[in-house]
């Protein structure tokens, strides 16, 4: 039963009303505009419209107290009381090995059957608009891949998953599904506890075998591409390019391929017959890998002479290191080279040299029994590490000077570590390491404070202690290269979320509850929108016939991100066809024409431009500057900018100030050639020299500039227009020369 109110009276009752065995829907009639987005996006079908009325009304015994109608009337003219009505969530266990001592065995258990999996399927509401889906960086069917579980369907639910992801299995096990999918589910933003999203992604994985590589289209046929970099990002590159038949050349500098996958995550996390597969499958796909292949910053120009594009993907591999005394000590690591080490001792059985016991016994015994390792951060890395410290036999700690509640780090983590033995210390720092004969024996540790999130620490005196240590690795981080940054023309890039992709990004209600408390109380509407504007720029060449996706393009990114990533670049190099000199270049092309404004002048300008440039077999896009993303930049070949030019102070020409600030919030052109077209009354002004500037700072290039007085007479008008066009035209398409199949 729905009561329906007047908001002027009405509202949520108060906290000490008794909640009833059912979930309870108010609308208040005086704001209901019968716009109907909580009829569509209720799941249940307990939301209808009165078609006297056009308010809505409810059924209360169809409502499961999801809140979606809540989150997404745009009027708040609905309030939920009452339960949150949901089975209970799978219990997923997790293996600790009596004897943890090189035990490499999966830490994490996922569903181990079909009544298990079956069950926590049909938690899944399969939600018209599936916020799910938006909290996943690689926007996997959730709903889909699920509805195929509760149908018997293995091979089909790994197939939905398949057109989104190259990675299930691996993202099943890594991703910290709280902060994405799971964080932005239905249930987790009614306060509830979500669909085990990753465990129902394992299971399929798990149970149905890897599909191979398969050819999906031919818009790759007698194109080359290199990728730099077999991480996540250039493993769903070569995927998506080998899938439309393109020439896929992997570049490598290590000994196997994997990157991250392979040497940043130990086996009780990731297995290595799971890091494996992705490579088996896309070497029998025909990519060809070459790993001890490392690529310099300085060569990327030669090889983009080699290649019809180039697709950066190189890890972040620079680690961060605290400007300590005594951080130049032997004995003092990085993360990689002691996961990487630590990976080849467990697999091969053996001890690792470097955890021996190097500090004389107190009182002349035989000393202590175990190494000491020290590990400098609390995050996935620093867990990893000293989870593979205790299997080695040695000692673990440690040390975030963040406060706990604050730390960014995953509590299942932190629970695993401490029932392996490993002791964490928040609100601690290292002051100075110390050592003996050149190698580190101890570290001082201080305490430190802080207030908020926001605040950085402080280092408390007169707390510092010494701590007798074997062995300290630093695990707080990394960076991209400085030189391949370079090369990547500003890199790495902010995941800003300033701009909301499109009004169902909102609607959808996944910015409408900021904090759920299974996300950790973290904002994984506004996190999710970061990580589409990371996806987006990727789309974009950072430098002509160069894209950049992974760790090279926004810095430290988690697997699944990576991914996104490097599949939507490939979808961008396959949507561009871009060619190297003196190869044949597609007969058509795409201009992006960017209007200030599309009435007077300029809008007629503009029309007449985007007539000129179809009749030459382009298609053309027209949007007013605001609405140009890099998703747009990305689908463009080329781009004109048409502006009026208008009078300003002391009667000055020039655009608009809304117009002069737009530029800045370009991502990388990446050598996009670039028009620009100026209509003005009196004097063009600094409208087109100031655009000028402006574009070739964000790596553009301007072709053609041109200025049309408002009194042209039209046939001068066309004219003018025309030498735009094929200005334009001349630069996005280029004589076909012949060439082999395959990229030959």
């Amino acid at each position: 039963m729905t009561e329906t109110l007047d908001s002027s009276v009405a509202g949520r009752p108060a906290a000490a009303t008794a909640r009833t065995a059912a979930a309870h829907i108010t609308v208040l009639a005086d704001r209901c505009a019968g716009c109907q987005e909580c009829v569509v996006r209720c799941p249940t079908g307990a939301i209808d419209l009165d078609p006297q009325t056009w308010t809505v009304v409810a059924d209360d015994s169809a409502c499961v107290g999801c809140r979606q109608c809540e989150r997404t009337c745009p009027f708040a003219a609905i309030v939920v009381d009452g339960p949150v009505l949901v089975e209970p969530r799978a219990s997923l266990g997790v293996h600790h090995p009596q004897l943890l001592a090189h035990d490499r065995s999966e830490t994490r258990l996922g569903i181990s059957n079909w009544v298990e999996a079956l069950r926590e399927a049909a938690r899944c509401l399969d939600c018209p608009d599936p916020t799910c889906v938006r909290g996943c960086p690689a926007h996997n069917d959730v709903p889909g891949f699920i509805r195929a579980i509760r149908a018997g369907d293995l091979d089909e639910a790994h197939r939905v998953l398949r057109r989104t992801s190259v990675l299930p299995d691996v993202c099943s096990r890594v991703c910290d599904q709280a902060l994405q999918c799971e964080g932005a589910c239905t249930w987790s933003l009614g306060n509830a506890t979500p669909v085990a999203i990753g465990a129902l992604e394992r299971f399929v994985c798990d149970n149905a075998p890897v599909p191979p590589v398969e050819r999906t289209g031919t818009a790759g046929v007698g194109m080359s591409v290199a990728i730099v970099g077999s991480g996540p990002a250039g493993i769903a590159a070569a995927s998506e390019l080998a899938s439309a038949d393109a020439a896929v050349t992997v570049f490598e500098s290590g000994d196997e391929p994997g990157g991250l996958l392979r040497w940043g995550i130990p086996d009780f996390t990731l297995p290595e017959a799971v890091t494996r597969r992705p490579w088996e499958a896309l070497q029998a796909a025909g990519v060809d890998l070459r790993c001890g292949q490392e690529v310099a910053a300085g060569e990327l120009e030669a090889l983009a002479g080699q290649f019809d594009a180039v697709v950066l993907a190189a890890g972040a591999s620079t680690p961060l290191r605290l400007p300590i005394a005594g951080g130049d000590l032997d004995g003092v690591w990085d993360a990689t080279r002691f996961l990487t080490e630590a990976h080849a001792a467990l697999a091969a059985g053996t001890d690792l040299p470097a955890l021996q016991p190097r500090r004389p016994p107190a009182d002349g015994g035989p000393g202590d029994p175990a190494a000491t390792v020290l590990v400098l951060g609390a995050g996935n890395t620093a867990m990893d590490v000293a989870r593979s410290a205790r299997r080695l036999g040695a000692r673990a700690i440690c040390v975030d000077w963040m406060d706990k509640k604050y730390a960014p780090v995953r509590p299942d983590e932190l629970d695993e570590a401490a029932a392996e033995g490993v002791e964490v210390r928040f609100s601690t720092t290292v002051a100075r390491l110390e050592g003996v004969d050149g190698h580190v024996t101890s570290a001082h540790l201080a305490l430190t404070r802080q207030r908020s999130a926001q605040q950085r620490p402080e280092v408390l005196a007169g707390t510092t202690t010494a701590d007798a240590v074997d062995l300290v690795v630093t695990a707080m981080g990394y960076r991209i290269a400085p030189e391949l940054a370079e090369a990547a023309q500003g890199t790495p890039v902010a995941k800003t979320t300033g701009e909301i992709p499109d009004r169902r990004w909102q609607a959808s209600g996944i910015l409408a509850n900021p904090s759920p408390g299974f996300a950790r109380r973290q904002p994984v509407g506004w996190l999710a929108l970061g990580r589409e504007h990371g996806r987006a720029i990727a789309g974009a060449a950072r430098r002509d016939r160069m894209w950049v996706a992974g760790d090279a393009l926004v810095g430290p990114s988690t697997v699944v991100e990576a991914m996104a990533q490097g599949r939507h670049a490939a979808q961008a190099i396959l949507r561009r066809q871009p060619r190297r000199p003196g190869r044949t270049q597609r007969p058509t092309a795409r201009v992006l024409i960017a209007v200030d404004t599309e009435a007077g002048p300029t809008g007629r300008a503009v029309k007449v431009l985007a007539e000129c440039l179809a009749g030459d077999g382009v298609e053309v896009r027209t949007l007013a500057l605001h609405q140009v993303t890099a998703n747009q930049l990305s689908w463009a070949d080329a781009m004109v900018v048409a502006v009026a030019s208008r009078s300003g102070g002391r009667l000055r020409q020039d655009a608009s100030p809304a117009t002069r600030s737009w530029p800045a919030g370009l991502p990388a052109l990446g050598a996009m050639p670039v028009g620009l077209l100026c209509t003005y009354g009196v004097s063009r002004g600094r409208a087109l020299a100031r655009l000028r500037r402006e574009i070739e700072h964000h790596g553009g290039q301007v072709v053609t500039e041109n200025a049309i007085p408002r009194r042209l007479a039209p046939s001068q008008r066309d004219t003018a227009l025309r030498s735009v066009a094929q200005a334009i035209v001349s630069r996005c398409v280029r004589a076909p020369v012949v060439s082999g199949p395959r990229g030959a």
